[in-house]
């Protein structure tokens, strides 16, 4: 089971930068991902 499973994360300012990384940790770790840019 992944840590994050199940779980949804808002991130803003996700194209980029440390904000993207977030992203894609949390999308690995199971987490359902939304993003936008501002």
């Amino acid at each position: 089971m992944k840590l994050l499973e199940g779980k949804t994360a808002l991130i803003t300012g996700a194209s980029k930068g440390i904000g993207r990384k977030i992203a894609e940790k949390f999308a690995e770790h199971g987490a359902n991902v939304a993003f936008t840019y501002l």
